[in-house]
């Protein structure tokens, strides 16, 4: 469904990680970016972290993460 057709309502979707794929936990049209807060379209959905369980929106927030998390914080 597209974000400019009339009825479409976002609702965050809940996804557990794997290595090559994703299962979908609770149905829904997004995701977070854990470092930038943006919401990631499921079918967009390219980039994350199986360890932490996070989604990014784009090659530069996965890598900002790995840097964060190799760093401690």
């Amino acid at each position: 469904m597209n974000i400019l057709e009339p009825g479409f309502s976002p609702k965050q979707a809940k996804i557990r990680f794997m290595d090559a794929d994703y299962l979908v936990i609770s149905p829904g049209t997004f995701v977070p970016c854990a470092i930038t807060g943006k919401p990631i379209l499921i079918e967009d959905l390219k980039y994350w972290s199986v360890d932490r369980q996070e989604a990014y929106v784009d090659v530069n927030a996965a890598l900002q993460a790995h840097l964060k998390n190799d760093s401690g914080d």
